[in-house]
């Protein structure tokens, strides 16, 4: 896990070797380890490198090819180095370290693109092709690790965060539709476009040629979760249910390979008490000391989960590291993790969880397992349910369907059929979730039009392979995924998602609807599969209540400074009426007031016009 920087000189107008140097200085906090850089005429690339697989010199970024003519800078991990190694040494490629960045060189020397297909990880590199006179990057399948870039008249340039490129775009201006569609719908989506006009992302499961000799830039999809599974019948029965928790099982593994530390973040939920007791169970034969798990508890009892976590904490036998933060903590930090994540955020459970990965790099833990993704995949969320019972009504009679919601109702204390009824009229109406947005934020201006993606989702609803790929590729999981990348390397952490192994995504969205939920129960074959590893009490959890802040009481504190930064923010009242604002902020939801907070404060934080 690193940070990486390039540059690609067009006009001659920028001085390559001190902008590339200023662009890797500027993600120190992502390699602590070293640093290392390339130039070959126009062209250059930065590395900041944190040691996890061979900390030896052996591998410096950024890495040349035996025979000269590959140079990456990688940020990732490519979890199923060990074997691809073993076949490429079949094939008569001899390496000379341990790590996997060489392996990659080789499986692109090997396979070129198509490289991409045969590895398990997540990835965002660049590899300068002396051959054939171009730039070859690309990002992981889902999205894991970020790859920001900008091209103007001057330059193509490349890095993992966009402090990187901010001086190369001249004045930082907020991109409008991005800024208005966050203040409205308060989501985040997977997109090719940032909050600042002008820096673009790379979609997941996409790579980039740039040919050095037209300088060209086109862009290729080499993953798409629809295509994988198209054709794919339904998954059921016992067998299903085993191959789960095998692939499950053994992408734990995969991920505990490191030389460094390795531990896991612990809420007391399904997922992350699944990842923790599996993982303490896999490492117990390479470890002698307990596997350590970390835990940030909310200081409100209404959502802290502590008393979860320390039952599975006892059951696995794990070194249980709590960190406690309070509403100072909260407001000390808060202009850090605006910086940090370089974009506003939808709510101040984003600081509990940088509050986890600082906890991590101040225990020597330098990796962290995480239960991201397992809700996408697995028909988690609440807002699931709506169609799910769609789908009951629709293939077995309303009967079933009723018979179905009363279950939901017992198995799940969040759900009502009052609150059932509401979501299922949110979901499947796209206009009149439109009018609702509206309704809360009268004081935009101009009004924003409705956002494409409600449509998307409302036609997903009828599906729910459908829903559940819009979610892992487009509105469910990518703004969690930026979360967790931002939070983490701040701390110089590497955080590794063991739901998001491709092959258990693919498994898991072909299983049989009635695997994922059954009597009520969400993420049932989760449950079933583990009942040999976790407490009873945490398989069959009613009461999901998922990585949340004390959001009242710290929210209820900063009001007067959340009011007094809208008030005078200039970008506050270029999308909003100014009136209406002054007149009604204290009348908006918490979320609402949050949202115009957040931009404001990312406004101070990035100079942004």
């Amino acid at each position: 896990m690193c940070g990486i920087a390039g540059i690609v000189g067009f006009t001659g107008k920028i001085d390559i070797g001190s902008r590339i140097k200023e662009m890797t200085d500027a993600v120190r906090h992502r390699g602590p380890d070293g640093e290392g850089f390339y130039r070959n005429g126009r062209v250059a690339f930065g590395h900041r490198r944190l040691a996890i697989v061979d900390l030896s010199p052996g591998g410096h970024q950024p890495m040349t090819s035996a025979d000269g003519r590959h140079i990456v800078t990688y940020n990732g991990e490519i979890y199923n180095f060990v074997e691809l190694r073993q076949e490429l040494e079949a094939l008569g490629h001899r390496f000379r370290s341990q790590s996997d960045t060489e392996v990659l060189l080789a499986t692109y020397a090997a396979w070129g693109p198509d490289c991409l297909t045969r590895m398990n990880g997540m990835w965002s590199f660049a590899l300068h092709d002396t051959d054939k006179d171009l730039i070859f990057a690309a990002r992981d399948r889902f999205g894991e690790k970020p790859f920001h870039y900008v091209r103007t008249e001057d330059c193509f340039a490349f890095g993992s965060e966009i402090r990187q490129l901010l001086p190369l775009v001249g004045t930082v201006s907020a991109n409008p539709s991005v800024v208005s569609e966050y203040l409205l719908a308060g989501v985040p989506l997977q997109s090719t476009e940032t909050f600042f006009s002008g820096v673009l992302n790379l979609a997941a499961g996409h790579y980039l040629i740039h040919d050095l000799k037209s300088d060209r830039c086109t862009i290729h999809r080499y993953y798409s979760l629809a295509d994988r599974l198209s054709g794919v019948g339904d998954r059921n029965g016992a067998e299903a249910v085993e191959e789960f928790r095998r692939v499950f099982e053994d992408s734990i593994r995969l991920r505990l390979r490191s030389d460094v530390r390795v531990g896991t973040c612990l809420s007391g939920g399904l997922d992350s008490s699944s990842v923790s007791l599996l993982a303490a169970r896999l490492n117990g034969g390479g470890s002698s000391t307990p596997f350590g798990a970390i835990t940030a508890i909310s200081e409100d009892p209404a959502n802290s989960e502590e008393v979860y976590a320390e039952e599975v904490v006892r059951a696995g036998g794990l070194n249980w590291i709590r960190t406690r933060p309070v509403y100072q903590d909260f407001r000390d930090t808060l202009p850090a993790v605006i910086r940090q994540q370089e974009e506003p955020f939808t709510s101040p459970s984003v600081c509990m969880q940088s509050f986890v990965m600082r906890a991590a790099r101040e225990n020597g833990i330098v990796v962290l397992l995480d239960g991201q993704g397992a809700d996408e995949i697995l028909l988690g969320y609440d807002r699931y349910y709506c169609a799910y019972g769609l789908a009951v009504w629709r293939q077995q009679g309303a009967r079933e369907a009723l018979r179905w919601q009363r279950q939901m109702v017992r198995n799940n204390v969040n759900m009502t059929s009052l609150r059932f009824a509401a979501l299922a009229v949110r979901d499947l109406s796209p206009a009149l979730r439109y009018l609702h947005y509206l309704g809360r934020s009268r004081h935009l201006s101009p009004r924003p039009p409705m956002p494409d993606w409600l449509r998307q989702y409302a036609r997903a609803c009828l599906d729910l392979r459908s829903l559940q790929t819009l979610e892992v590729e487009n509105t469910g999981l990518p703004p969690l995924l930026r979360f967790e990348d931002k939070n983490a390397m701040a701390h110089s952490v590497e955080t590794r998602l063991p739901f998001l192994d491709h092959r258990l995504v693919e498994h898991s969205i072909a299983l049989a609807s009635t695997l994922k939920m059954r009597d009520g129960w969400s993420k049932w074959v989760v449950r079933r599969s583990m009942m040999d590893v976790l407490p009873e009490n945490i398989a069959w959890r009613r009461n999901k209540i998922g990585f949340a802040a004390p959001d009242a009481m710290w929210l209820s504190r900063h009001a007067g400074i959340m009011e007094r930064m809208v008030e005078r923010s200039p970008l506050v009242g270029r999308f909003c009426d100014r009136n209406r604002v002054r007149e009604g902020y204290r009348r908006l939801d918490r979320a609402g007031q949050w949202r115009l907070y957040c931009l404001a404060l990312w406004e101070e934080q990035f100079g942004v016009s």
